[in-house]
């Protein structure tokens, strides 16, 4: 390593702790102001160019808001109209009545285990908010269990969408991997499901019921009216108008319809996954799948789906609902763009390339060194696609080189290396802050420590299934 890297690790690290500093301490400035001020630190400290500063702001939140922002604002949209016709509630009913208070994080997890195949964490997230709400609206309500009851139902979906997308192909993570490595997707995706089993228990139900009771976080009322009806009998937000009465009526419709509406587009991306799969690369179909299975196609498509199939009312009406809908999550996809110019700074600094000459100090398991590369390049950059990308590449020549690796479980100890300690330079961890209106510590108590926590089994789970014959 030299005195450059070394610099760059330093900063990296003065970074996040400054970040820290300036949201939880005095000034407490608004999370937006603090990652933009530690960005532009960042980009003087390490050198970069002013005009190069400016522009990796600009472009790493903007993105950030392409990739994560319209799909969020879309998903809240489809959310709001899934309040407002009953599903929601319908589904929540129909979970709550047939599963006992500890089965609920089971359930939770199973659903999330689903929805997150073909869906990056963010994205399922979205889809997965309003059933969130809803359930944990149904406890809070009817007083059942002590603590959050959004950290108890919540925490067990954190753990199935983290596990899946960096774990299971056809994620783009586990798929850079695989195709860097030059290994098996159907022996990576195996290898993954099993993995991703006892990641998702440990991480989710249990330790979900474990530090539900020692939390308070609960959302405010503008982001719980976004997801669950007021005839649940929640209170008006205080500035909700008379006007706003005019949002779509609940109409009869079955809940079948109401959950495929929901589940659209999660079932646009599986197509696109499982084309990606089973089709060649010159096929037609996959263009169209990969066309109708984007996030933000797949989700704009299934909010159109849901306005025809739940008969929302007057033009008029939806469109007042679609605009209340939007205004609760202004917040988060502020803060998500500064997270997003957070990252950008990091990864044209160069800090991943001083993490990656760190590693050619280390002497160890191929393994172990991949989940080790891959979560230090993650952690400073804020972005798993960055550790897989660069780890998958600093190990490459691994699978030409003769050595006896099981590659597949190469790549699988990659992805789970990404998924460690998701903090504040992640745009993950601030839709989940915001969200569920947490503090600083109670993010980090959820996201971070489960994603570790999914990250730590992945490995161990790797280690144990490198004991056994190789797959094929």
């Amino acid at each position: 390593m030299s005195l450059v890297d070394i610099r760059l690790l330093t900063i990296a690290l003065v970074s996040v702790l400054g970040l820290v500093a300036l949201i939880v301490a005095k000034p407490k400035l608004h999370p937006l102001l603090a990652l933009l001020l530690v960005s532009i630190a960042v980009g003087l400290a390490t050198g970069m160019p002013l005009d190069k500063v400016a522009s990796a702001i600009s472009g790493g939140a903007g993105k950030t808001l392409g990739a994560v922002g319209l799909v969020v604002a879309l998903g809240a949209m489809l959310g709001k109209l899934l309040a407002e016709s009953g599903v929601t509630t319908a589904v929540s009913d129909a979970i709550v009545s047939r599963s006992s208070y500890r089965a609920l994080p089971w359930a939770m997890a199973g659903v999330a285990f689903v929805i997150g195949i073909p869906m990056f964490f963010e994205v399922g997230l979205v889809v997965l908010l309003p059933l969130i709400f809803g359930v944990a609206r149904k406890l809070e309500t009817g007083k059942v269990g002590r603590g959050s009851a959004y950290v108890y139902v919540s925490v067990p979906v954190i753990a199935a969408l983290a596990a899946m997308h960096g774990m299971v192909p056809p994620h783009p993570g586990p798929l850079t991997a695989i195709a860097t490595l030059k290994t098996s997707v159907g022996a990576t995706m195996i290898y993954g499901f099993i993995a991703a089993v006892p990641a998702i228990i440990l991480a989710g139900p249990i330790y979900g019921t474990f530090i539900a009771p020692r939390m308070q976080a609960r959302p405010d009322e503008a982001m719980i009216h976004q997801y669950v009806p007021e005839s649940e009998g929640l209170p008006a937000p205080a500035d909700r108008t008379p006007a706003d009465s005019s949002a779509p009526p609940g109409v009869g419709v079955g809940v079948g319809v109401g959950v495929l509406c929901a589940l659209l587009p999660a079932l646009l991306m599986l197509a696109h996954a499982i084309a990606e799969i089973v089709l060649d690369k010159t096929s037609p179909v996959l263009h169209v799948t990969a066309f109708l299975g984007n996030p933000i196609v797949a989700m704009l498509l299934g909010l159109i789906f849901a306005m025809v199939m739940l008969r929302a009312g007057e033009p008029e009406a939806v469109r007042k609902a679609l605009s209340q809908s939007v205004k609760p999550i202004s917040n988060v996809l502020l803060i998500i763009a500064g997270g997003g110019a957070f990252q950008q700074v990091l990864t044209d600094a160069h800090v991943g390339d001083a993490i990656v000459h760190m590693s050619h100090q280390l002497a160890l398991s191929p393994l172990l060194l991949g989940w080790l590369i891959s979560m230090l390049l993650s952690v400073s950059t804020g972005s798993a696609t960055v550790g897989i990308v660069g780890a998958a590449g600093l190990l490459a020549p691994l699978a030409t080189s003769g050595e006896t690796v099981n590659m597949p479980l190469l790549a699988l100890s990659i992805g789970c290396g990404s998924l460690f300690f998701n903090y504040a330079n992640h745009a993950g961890f601030w839709l989940v802050k915001e969200s569920f209106g947490m503090s600083m510590g109670e993010a980090t108590r959820t996201i971070s420590v489960v994603q570790s926590i999914v990250s730590v089994v992945g490995l161990l789970m790797v280690f144990a299934l490198n004991l056994m014959p190789p797959l094929g």
